[in-house]
């Protein structure tokens, strides 16, 4: 009566490791003595099974072969058939079952396979007038009903038994004991050994079989075995079964009774009355010493003592088994192999499959399922493949639990090629995939991105089978983890077959999970409110689900409403549904509203968690309300929860938005007690604290520590930049951009801003433009941030102030080419010429209008480059499209012709300047200056600086005014 093997049970996780020992046996059984260590015992690692005397071995029934249908002679093969055919069961039984005799009428019960069939048969034979009830007769009834769990119907089959004097046998009570176990009722299942004893039955061995197995499967190892060696010894107690801890059990009619009640209604009564039969067993029967003679009794011992982890009991089990003479079978080796195996003896379990063999006893199907699950479990692919392909070499068929298991060993490995042979082999016998193994398969075409074969798979599947809807379920779950939500929605409104046409409120969790993985929140909520219209009412998962969703997509209106529609209809909210929900509001800087919930979860009974608390925390924390925050900390405290690093954190961050350094230092004080120390977040903050506070030593310190741990990250850079920078330490911040250059932290637009800007500050400009170069390269796109950084390097580089200002005017307004205008101008100022040249040749094939302020960086990128052809081309493109000259024209042209030396140009620039024909200008008088000089004529320079003096009339504006004022433009960071 050994329960069979599930794909669940063979891929169990292991006890807690033993070493097993196996007898070496020859006629007689020698244990090894145990060895003890400085550990505690062990025992030698020996399988060998050595056995000259056959008849310990003599095979019992082996549930390797294929059972037969009984073949029963007479009439009944008639009589079955007309049974099974006949569409008017009244009118059949009428003509063929009336003079039956007792056995005959038992065979008739046995065969029917429909509990309400076998109820109307057995009803048809209490009708006859010569029939007497008998026990064999109603233990069928009471079995069938068991198994359908009629539990009302069987309470009046008993009772019916009873008021017909038909007293109940060991078979009886124990059919009664594996109905219910089976039904996962196990005190109900052992109050009916309770009550065989009050009635002075004493369980035979196959009900003791019963009792210990269906403990077994409820994994009250310690109670079975007890109640084993109990019964060996004539003692059956039950006392500690608590009457008012049974559950209730439901007829489906709407009527319940529970099993104290049932225990003292008139069936128990009339039970109890009925005389004892001398041969149900009697005192002195009680106290002989008892062995178990059945093999199926060891074998649920074995497989007891194997998933309790106590090796040597089933070790000694075995050896008693052979002591005693009791035949092995299939099913004992069964269970010793995957004993050993999976306490992970492999070698062990491959010894007694061999000796299995050389035994005469053949292993079945479910022997290779073992092994292919074993050592698939181990890691070791190859041998369990080599196992599903042994069965079929044997002589064997692959069954269900083969096909899902190998199925599920290869699927979870994204073994495509090698599932797909599996399927076609199954094709090929004309075996379809079983409804477990479709969302395993699909899963795995989804990961390997073949979703035509996924859908392919699944639409073949439907078309001859009905779904369940924990199936379709699962197929869209699959679907929904991959962000996949059109797939989701196929299968969620694809075909519903004749029995199942509503979808299950399982169903349509998932596939909001599906909308909300792919932040579809208007589908997700259309869908819940189409739930009640099709029949399907939404639970605790379908609003916890949408309120934690709509909090994370800070929809926090719908998420709010959902939350009070969730209450009124008389469902709970987690926790976790209220932390999102004031997670979000404290994002959003929506505190008191966050104070609401919070104040609602707490009236709802809704113990808050620490993310709760630090959501709070958090929220006050960004807005500066440190009292607040410390509040909400100390209201933490005094409920139990411990602070983690995230709520020290938030209280760091609130101490520096009102510079209180003491509270800082304490919170990061408490954060080194934890667990692990300071992460990277905490040691953040309060390196960003120091470098407000201008503290250079103490942010210094942690900054050298993360560095030790390799956790500095660029924000760790970037504070130690903004704190070096501010305190005029450039060469040090430096440093710290270079160190973070080479530590491979610019990543993104930010951490590149924040080196230029260093560079631009301690005045290497080249070092920024080589960066901007490099930013492009990976492209990383620009943002305002580093517009801000290379406007402030061309103040810096002395680029004439008009020329900035009509750069940054034309990018603040985003006129076309603005970007590329201020990037060519910095690679020229730098001496990038290649770079800028690349950008300006791009831009004239493009053959568009262009403005102005593009011309003239155009302009002074070939001047600068020493390409004044080019340079002076592009200003006659200029005029040819119709542009005049404006300032920064002339200044760009002025210092052309003084690079080439071509003094007329030079001349007639300032001719203009010196008779009002174009407007005085400081920067145009220096250019000109600088052109003579450039040509080598000093004393014309002097001239136009005596000119430029008697234009304006009042004081020299130096270059360092100009430099000064750029350097009020310099970039402030805020790390």
């Amino acid at each position: 009566m050994i329960r069979s093997y599930s794909s669940g049970e063979l891929s169990r996780e292991s006890f807690r490791p033993h070493i097993l020992v196996l007898p070496r046996l020859r006629t007689s059984v020698n244990f090894y003595s145990q060895m003890l260590n400085s550990r505690g015992f062990r025992f030698h690692l020996e399988f060998k099974l050595y056995c000259h005397s056959k008849t310990l071995f003599l095979p019992a029934r082996s549930s390797w072969s294929n059972v037969k249908k009984k073949r029963y002679g007479g009439v009944l093969p008639s009589i079955l058939r007309s049974l099974d055919s006949d569409k008017n069961l009244d009118k059949t039984l009428a003509s063929v079952c009336e003079n039956l005799s007792p056995k005959e009428q038992t065979v008739v019960l046995k065969e029917q396979s429909n509990c309400e069939r076998l109820i109307h048969v057995f009803e048809f034979f209490k009708s006859l007038k010569d029939y007497v009830p008998n026990v064999i007769h109603y233990n069928i009834v009471l079995r069938a009903l068991g198994r359908a769990q009629k539990w009302d119907k069987l309470r009046l089959c008993w009772i019916e038994m009873a008021k017909n004097g038909v007293l109940p046998t060991n078979n009886t009570y124990g059919m009664l004991v594996d109905v219910y176990g089976k039904a996962g009722m196990v005190k109900e299942a052992l109050l009916w050994i309770k009550h065989m004893r009050l009635r002075g039955l004493y369980p035979d061995e196959v009900t003791m079989n019963t009792v210990v197995r269906v403990l077994k499967d409820a994994g009250d190892f310690d109670r079975a075995d007890r109640f084993y060696k109990d019964w060996c010894i004539g003692r059956v107690d039950l006392n500690d079964i608590e009457l008012d801890s049974m559950i209730v059990l439901d007829n489906g009619s709407g009527s319940a009774i529970s099993f104290k009640q049932f225990l003292s209604t008139e069936l128990f009564r009339t039970g109890g009355r009925s005389p004892v039969s001398g041969t149900s067993g009697s005192p002195d029967t009680e106290s002989s010493v008892r062995k178990p003679r059945l093999t199926s009794t060891y074998n649920t011992l074995i497989d007891l003592y194997g998933k309790a982890g106590r090796l040597k009991d089933a070790a000694d089990v075995f050896a008693e088994m052979l002591k005693s003479g009791v035949a092995m079978d299939t099913i004992t080796f069964n269970t010793m192999i995957f004993t050993c195996g999976s306490h992970g003896h492999l070698l062990e379990a491959e010894s007694l499959l061999a000796k299995m063999e050389e035994r005469g006893i053949p292993p079945d199907t479910k022997t290779y399922n073992i092994f292919l699950s074993l050592y698939a479990g181990a890691g070791n692919i190859e041998a369990a493949l080599e196992y599903y392909r042994k069965i079929r070499k044997v002589g064997l068929f692959p069954d269900i639990v083969t096909h899902r298991t190998v199925l599920h060993i290869l699927c979870e490995r994204n073994m495509v090629q090698e599932a797909e042979t599996v399927i076609e082999e199954m094709e090929e016998f004309g075996i379809d995939i079983d409804e477990q193994s479709l969302p395993v398969i699909i899963k795995m075409y989804i990961a390997e991105g073949l979703l035509d074969r996924a859908k392919m798979l699944f639409e073949k599947f439907i078309l001859d089978h009905e779904l369940s809807s924990k199936t379709s379920a699962a197929i869209i779950d699959a679907y929904a983890e991959r962000g996949l939500w059109s797939e989701a929605e196929a299968v969620f409104y694809g075909k519903r077959d004749s029995l199942r046409q509503n979808r299950s409120v399982l169903e349509y969790n998932v596939m909001v999970k599906a909308y909300g993985k792919a932040e579809l929140y208007d589908k997700a909520y259309s869908l819940f409110k189409s739930m009640r219209n099709h029949g399907t009412w939404p639970d605790e998962c379908t609003y916890n689900s949408l309120i934690q969703m709509f909090s994370g997509g800070d929809l926090v209106d719908h998420a709010r409403d959902l939350l009070g529609e969730m209450r009124a209809a008389g469902l709970k909210p987690k926790c976790q549904t209220y932390s999102s929900l004031i997670a979000c509001y404290a994002r959003l800087g929506q505190l008191s509203d966050a104070v609401d919930v919070y104040q609602e979860m707490i009236s709802a009974g809704v113990k808050p968690n620490e993310i709760v608390f630090g959501s709070l925390i958090n929220g006050f924390a960004e807005t500066g309300g440190v009292e607040e925050a410390l509040q909400y900390f100390r209201m933490m405290e005094e409920s139990g929860i411990s602070a983690n690093k995230i709520v020290l954190t938030s209280l760091i961050k609130a101490y520096t938005k009102v510079g209180c350094l003491e509270g800082a230092k304490r919170a990061y004080e408490k954060i080194k007690d934890l667990e692990g120390g300071p992460d990277i977040v905490a040691s953040n903050s309060m390196l960003n604290l120091y470098a407000d506070l201008g503290m250079v030593s103490e942010a210094r310190c942690i900054f050298d520590n993360l560095k030790e741990n390799g956790g500095a990250d660029g924000f760790s850079f970037a504070a130690m930049m903004y704190l070096y920078k501010s305190m005029g330490m450039l060469d040090e911040a430096i440093d710290v951009a270079d160190e973070m250059k080479q530590s491979g932290l610019l990543r993104d637009c930010s951490s590149y801003n924040k080196v230029m800007a260093c560079y631009v500050t301690n005045g290497q400009l080249r070092g920024c433009g080589e960066l901007l170069h490099e930013m492009i390269n990976r492209k990383i796109l620009p943002d305002m941030g580093t517009f801000n950084v290379l406007l402030t390097s061309l103040k810096k580089g002395g680029i004439p102030i008009e020329a900035v200002t009509q750069l940054e005017s034309s990018y603040q307004e985003g006129k076309p080419y603005a970007r590329q205008a201020v990037i060519i101008t910095v690679f020229s100022l730098v001496g990038l010429h290649a770079y800028a040249l690349k950008s300006c040749d791009a831009i004239i094939k493009a053959e568009i209008p262009l403005e102005s302020f593009v011309y003239n960086a155009m302009i002074y990128a070939y001047g600068s480059s020493g390409q004044i052809d080019k340079a002076l081309n592009i200003f006659m493109k200029m005029k040819d499209d119709g542009l005049e000259p404006d300032i920064i024209t002339y200044i760009n042209l002025v210092s052309c012709y003084g690079k080439a030396g071509m003094l007329e140009g030079v001349k007639r620039i300032y001719s203009q300047l010196k008779y009002g024909e174009i407007e005085p200008n400081e920067s145009l008088f220096k250019a000109v200056m600088d052109a003579y000089k450039d040509a080598n004529k000093p004393d014309l320079a002097e001239l136009v600086n005596q000119e430029m003096k008697f234009a304006f009339e009042g004081p020299d504006f130096s270059e360092s005014e100009v430099e000064g004022e750029s350097g009020s433009e310099d970039i402030v960071l805020d790390p």
